[in-house]
């Protein structure tokens, strides 16, 4: 097994501040006709969960880490496909990574830059297909619209027991599924300061609904799981009249997103729009716990999957970091590595 992973090239970028490390050649093989097959047969396959181990963990990442590994896409409809992982596996969707696809793919030529000042870049992702617009000034990139995968509200009002008493939730589908909480229901605000509280909370809120029927997608189980939990505060309305919210998202097992959280916005705009505080033509103004900031809104509306959706559209922008040369070292006793959360 270590012996394959002699020189793993990625190239680092981030997004409002997360992290997002992709692998355009991964070397193992990645089974299935599309993106949501592959993704099973990667949880599945030890050789693929290894070399995510050895990417995603210290002493080369940390618990916070994310990435994807780039795959032949479902047809010809698409540019590429990703697969995206995280310190705990394998996620069904990844705002921030694909506006961070996005870049690298037009910064690399992978897709032909329009002279028109808008590139069209579409990807297939384990949750369905993605369109991403990246907006250039000359050789510069100054923006990403995310147009992601139809959302919806799942549930409304859902109590949940917790160490800080009662708490009242809404369940929103954005790529991922999500609890939506109120920080000021907790006490908390989404504030650095608060972070260890926010992670304690968000974890025990995704794992006392997991295994519940308010986890599971309506027509597909392979999207089943509440994958994280969206505290936010409501700061009132910007001088447009914008709904402008703070949020963090609290992912996988404890993992905190810097960003604003692409699919978790998508949700966000779901639920808010279910609840009549975000109509089209609006713009939700969404600010992470480290100060960056996503624009959402409404772009199309439809029924699916039994339930009034909307498609969202993000806009946010990515950063090339780095570009990396990993190996793994036979005598090496950590292996692939450690977490420490």
């Amino acid at each position: 097994m270590a012996g394959q992973f002699q020189a793993i090239g990625t190239i680092d970028y981030h997004t409002g501040g997360e992290p997002f490390r992709i692998v355009p050649e991964p070397p193992v093989a990645i089974e299935g006709a599309t993106v949501a097959e592959r993704r099973m047969f990667a949880i599945s396959d030890p050789e693929v969960d290894t070399l995510r181990r050895l990417l995603c963990f210290e002493p080369r990442g940390h618990a916070d880490m994310y990435g994807g590994f780039i795959t032949p896409p479902d047809d010809a409809g698409a540019d590429f496909g990703v697969l995206f992982w995280h310190k705990d596996g394998f996620s069904t969707a990844c705002g921030h990574g694909s506006i961070a696809l996005a870049v690298w793919a037009v910064q690399t030529g992978r897709v032909a830059r329009d002279p028109s000042g808008v590139t069209t870049v579409v990807i297939d992702v384990p949750s369905g297909r993605v369109t991403l617009r990246a907006h250039t000034a000359g050789e510069r990139i100054t923006g990403v619209d995310f147009v992601n995968v139809p959302s919806y509200r799942l549930a409304e009002h859902v109590t949940v027991t917790t160490t800080r008493g009662d708490v009242s939730v809404d369940i929103g589908y954005g790529g991922a599924i999500y609890a939506h909480l109120n920080a000021a229901g907790t006490g908390l605000a989404v504030t650095p300061e608060h972070y260890s509280d926010l992670i304690a909370i968000g974890r025990e809120v995704k794992w006392a609904l997991n295994g519940t029927e308010y986890a599971r997608h309506p027509t597909d189980d392979r999207l089943s799981g509440i994958y994280g939990t969206i505290l936010y505060d409501d700061l009132g309305t910007d001088e447009n009249a914008n709904p402008h919210q703070r949020n963090v998202t609290v992912f996988a097992d404890g993992q905190v997103d810097r960003s604003p959280c692409g699919s978790g916005t998508c949700s966000r705009v779901a639920v808010l729009a279910a609840s009549g505080h975000l109509k089209p033509g609006q713009t939700l103004v969404h600010d992470s716990i480290v100060g960056t900031r996503f624009h959402a809104r409404i772009v199309g509306e439809r029924a699916v999957d039994g339930f009034p959706a909307v498609v969202p559209e993000v806009t946010g922008t990515a950063y090339r970091t780095g570009e990396h040369r990993f190996e793994l070292d036979p005598a090496d006793d950590l292996g692939t590595g450690f977490v420490l959360r």
